[in-house]
Formats: C-alpha cells, structure tokens, sequence
C-alpha cells in the first residue's frame, strides 16, 4: 500500500492513495487551516468506521442476512495536550433489515472487533480503548 500527501497551501494537502481517489486534508482555522478539508484524526476515526463497517456488512451477507441499511456511529476521545492521541473511541452499529437474527448480528460485530478489522486492532494495539455496541432495526 502506497499514499502520497502533497502540500497544497497553509496548512492544506492533497492526499492520493494507489486506488487513485485523493482527498483534501485540511487544519482548523486557528491553526491556519481554511477548512477544505478533513482533519487528519477524523480520517483516522472515519478509515476505523469503514473498516470495520465492511468486516460487519460481509459477515452479514455470507450468513444471509438481509440488511437494508447500516449506518456505523463512531465517537472518540482524545488526549489533552500533545500527542492528542485517541484515548477511547465508541462504535455503534445500527443494522436495519428484514428478520435478522440478533446472534448473527452480535457475531458479526464481534468478529470484526476481534479478527477482522485491521484498523480496529491496530488501535487497540496502541492503547485505544475500544468499544463496540450495535442495535437491530426491522426494516419496514
């Protein structure tokens, strides 16, 4: 795996990864940012909702469940002063479908936190507290 960031201005970046996507990176105003972009540390927290969004989604479909939707909702603490570090980070999962089976949910969403989720373990590795939580919704 391979990224380039090249500096665009200020405090603003342009990332590219070798899928070829790019982003812009950008710092708050007050630290001469002009707000273009996501800050490095929510690109960190939204890379740890993909990764282990993609882990529950697949997990689902081989058991056959049939998911409508499912929105992943990340929120994290950070360490006063510097390194501002993740200290904690929540995750909580909101699967919406058709007859799901609340076993099979839960699996999902332990085998992601547990096996599956390389940023999620990478984290936990560096002294992330991480904690999963997850809900059903029946889908109309």
């Amino acid at each position: 795996m391979h990224a380039t960031v090249q500096w665009i201005d200020k405090v603003a970046f342009r990332a590219t990864a070798d899928s070829g996507h790019t982003i812009v990176v950008d710092g708050p105003p007050d630290s001469g940012g002009e707000n273009r972009g996501a800050r490095p540390m929510e690109l960190l927290l939204m890379g740890l909702g993909g990764c282990t969004s993609f882990d529950v989604i697949n997990i689902l479909a081989k058991s056959r469940q049939r998911v409508a939707d499912c929105v992943t909702e990340l929120s994290a603490t950070r360490a006063d002063g510097v390194p501002a570090v993740f200290e904690h980070i929540n995750i909580h999962f909101k699967v919406t479908g058709h007859d799901l089976d609340p076993k099979k949910v839960a699996r999902a969403v332990a085998l992601s936190a547990e096996k599956y989720c390389s940023a999620s373990l990478m984290l936990e590795r560096g002294g992330v507290r991480i904690e999963h939580s997850h809900e059903i919704i029946p889908a109309n």
